[in-house]
């Protein structure tokens, strides 16, 4: 590796305050987008089934990515591409931010995406090669691991406040000043550092996966509009399976895979892995209907609905408290069998919604148990994704983590737009003339429907990890210290 020797670098830990804020910057930017999203809907004139894409974009090109950002961040410096990532990132939203049609909303979000998959994996390496002391390294990965989890509320009721007060193009523009001080501070208190090896990149199997993910999330987009069994709608939905297909061809025959195939063929990893997929399915996509209906159902303002958001989060912090006791003594599997049957059936009480429900008798005991849910899934599941890895691929197994949840979001978004967009339109058929109460009904009718799928989704991943996991506590307490891997 030629890097400098840093495990005594003096300014390590302002070097961490920088790097927390870009992953602060990561992680606030999907909440506080989707508290800003009912605003823009609106403003640009965003249609039910084209809604999603303000989602999608982002989470497919960051999934999509994320591996060959890895990659990059590795061979060509990690200081240098943290620095580009911000600068991207910067300009990407700031393009959002200034968008005056949908288009380029979404093509902003999309390079968002893109250059988060660049900082992402850049900023959790440099903490690698920061910290070499175990007591230290454990301390900067639980500040890392707290914006990650806390992150996520800042961004509700910041998206809210900027939303009510300023304008949703806040949300975006916001990111701009944030990066450029950063990356002004990254400039002067990173240090730089590479792996040395090969420099080649898998850029045809990043296309393909891209691509493929994109022609599926369009399919679904056009069975929205067109039908489920419209030429156009079956035409996307082969070519994105095809892509998807010919990427894991590809991965299994090159020199320097993407992902290389024996991360996700071993049966923990696999099962960890799709299970990680399911539960992103089902959460970023309802996450997207709890928005529009704390706005436009309850006609909460955004900073209300921001608010009301919070209970999912919290839920998330206790049951990852929760988690972190329970996984030395019992293992994984038990906490991810669990985990996704209460928050798919709290996700599923979601789906008993009417026109006028009661915040603290419905919603606020469900919002509770999703998180609880979810905090007992997020925890064993980062170590299983881990179990009997090598300490080579232990910073790839980290990265499909996240990809898996990217993409998976990604489809879920997409696919339950479809089915709440689907079930409002034919709610509306059935109960003709339309009037404004039969709208807001209808609406409330796709939202309900959604949240029954998003439900039976993520306790589609208890049943995943019932069939393939078998790891014991001993295998799940050995995974290697380091999240995303020892570049070194």
């Amino acid at each position: 590796m030629s890097s400098p020797t840093v495990s005594a670098y003096p300014r390590r830990w302002l070097a961490l305050a920088v790097i927390a804020v870009a992953q602060l910057m990561i992680v606030l930017d999907i909440t506080i987008v989707n508290i800003a999203l009912p605003s823009a809907t609106v403003d640009l004139g965003i249609t039910d089934a084209d809604r999603q894409w303000v989602v999608t974009a982002y989470t497919i090109a960051f999934g999509g990515l994320l591996l060959l950002g890895g990659r990059i961040s590795d061979y060509w410096g990690r200081k240098r591409a943290f620095i580009a990532g911000m600068i991207g990132f910067a300009f990407a939203s700031a393009l959002g931010g200034l968008a005056t049609n949908a288009i380029l909303l979404f093509a902003a979000r999309g390079l968002q995406g893109a250059f988060a998959a660049l900082l992402a994996p850049a900023s959790l390496a440099l903490l690698t090669v920061l910290f070499h002391d175990a007591k230290e390294r454990a301390r900067a990965f639980g500040v890392y691991g707290a914006i990650a989890g806390g992150g996520s509320a800042i961004g509700l009721v910041l998206g809210g406040v900027l939303t009510e007060y300023t304008s949703w193009r806040w949300c975006l523009l916001v990111n701009v000043p944030v990066a450029l001080l950063a990356m002004a501070a990254a400039i002067r208190l990173v240090p730089e550092s590479r792996t040395d090896g090969s420099t080649k990149y898998d850029v045809p199997g990043a296309v393909l996966a891209t691509l493929g993910l994109m022609s599926l999330v369009y399919g679904f987009t056009k069975a929205a509009t067109d039908g489920w069994g419209a030429g156009v709608t079956v035409l996307f939905l082969g070519l994105g399976v095809l892509l998807l297909v010919l990427f894991l061809a590809w991965e299994a025959r090159t020199p320097n895979p993407l992902l290389p195939l024996r991360i996700i063929l071993e049966r923990n990893r696999g099962g960890a892995f799709l299970s990680s997929l399911l539960v992103g399915a089902g959460l970023f996509g309802s996450f997207l209907f709890l928005t529009f209906y704390f706005q436009g159902t309850l006609g909460y303002t955004p900073l209300e609905a921001g608010l009301a958001s919070l209970p999912v989060t919290l839920g998330v912090l206790v049951g990852a408290g929760i988690a972190s006791v329970l996984l030395p003594r019992y293992g994984a599997r038990g906490m991810m069998i669990v985990g996704p049957l209460i928050a798919g059936g709290a996700m599923f009480s979601l789906s008993w919604l009417g026109v006028e429900t009661s915040f603290v008798a419905h919603l606020l005991p469900a919002e509770i148990f999703l998180g609880l849910g979810m905090g007992l899934v997020f925890v064993p599941l980062a170590s299983l994704a881990l179990v009997g890895v090598s300490n080579n691929d232990a910073g790839a197994a980290s990265a499909v983590l996240n990809a898996t949840q990217q993409i998976g979001g990604s489809l879920g978004t997409a696919l339950l737009n479809t089915i709440a967009t689907t079930a409002a339109a034919t709610y509306l058929a059935a109960n003709l003339p339309p009037t404004q109460a039969i709208g807001a009904e209808a609406a409330v009718a796709g939202y309900t429907t959604a949240f029954a799928w998003g439900g039976g989704i993520i306790a589609l991943a208890a049943v995943v990890v019932a069939v393939f996991v078998r790891a014991g506590k001993d295998e799940v307490a050995n995974v290697p210290l380091v999240p995303a891997g020892d570049p070194a």
